[in-house]
């Protein structure tokens, strides 16, 4: 599959999870990737198995790393904010720290990366964020997760309305729970706070997908996949969910 052959796309946290599949996807429909991250290992375990994939370290939360993370990449075709992460606690429980650091690493973070990608198209370009349907609803014990989520998917839909006469397109893309690490870690959790197993642990997440089960990366991947594919033109301000049913 030559799709995005000469096209070169950046995915945030892209050593891991979703991000992980996205690049291999992205791969294999021939673009050039880039893969960005905090921690350099994981980055390059993925970049070693793709081959022409480029592994570049970042911090999403700090404005000039972002700078940095475009300069070394050099101009880009598709941006891809999915970097991100949750803490859960009881609301009356939740720090200030927490708070902030689940708004700097979900929501300012996918800000300064889809506005440094904006502004070096020179032509067609793709946005997308990996939000959550905690952009699209309730959660509870992930409020500041939640609260970002859902910032991401306002800024999706006020910025398309900025770019909307131009040949680029800006998308949210929101999956249940999915099977990934950061699931693993809800899992943990959940255990650990109620005493169910993991396997009722996992069931729980499941439980909230009407199909009952966990979101697989690779579904994300496909719909990122559409969005820079042709006959995704009319498709801009979206917060598209995948996740089995009613959100």
């Amino acid at each position: 599959m030559t799709q995005l052959a000469g096209k070169r796309v950046l995915i945030t946290g892209g050593g891991t999870g979703t991000g992980a599949d996205l690049a291999r996807g992205f791969h294999a429909a021939g673009a050039e990737v880039v893969v960005t991250g905090r921690r350099e290992a994981p980055l390059r375990a993925v970049a070693d198995r793709l081959p022409g994939t480029r592994a570049v370290t970042a911090d999403v939360t700090d404005e000039a790393s972002v700078a940095a993370m475009f300069a070394e990449a050099g101009p880009v075709d598709v941006v891809i904010a999915n970097a991100g992460a949750s803490v859960s606690a009881p609301f009356g429980k939740t720090t200030l720290a927490d708070w902030n650091a689940m708004l700097a690493v979900n929501l300012t973070g996918a800000f300064l990366t889809l506005r440094e990608g904006l502004k070096q198209f020179t032509g067609w370009g793709r946005l997308i964020s990996v939000a959550s349907t905690a952009g699209l609803k309730g959660y509870a014990y992930v409020a500041p997760y939640t609260a970002a989520k859902h910032g991401v998917v306002g800024l999706t839909r006020a910025l398309a309305q900025e770019v909307a006469r131009k040949p680029v397109t800006v998308n949210a893309l929101c999956p249940g729970f999915l099977d990934t690490e950061m699931t693993e870690r809800s899992i943990a959790n959940i255990m650990d706070k109620t005493g169910k197993s993991a396997d009722e642990a996992k069931a729980a997440l499941a439980a909230t997908n009407p199909q009952r089960r966990l979101i697989q990366p690779e579904e994300v991947t496909a719909a990122a996949l559409w969005l820079c594919g042709p006959g995704s033109e009319g498709v801009n301000g979206q917060a598209i969910s995948i996740a089995g049913g009613e959100t």
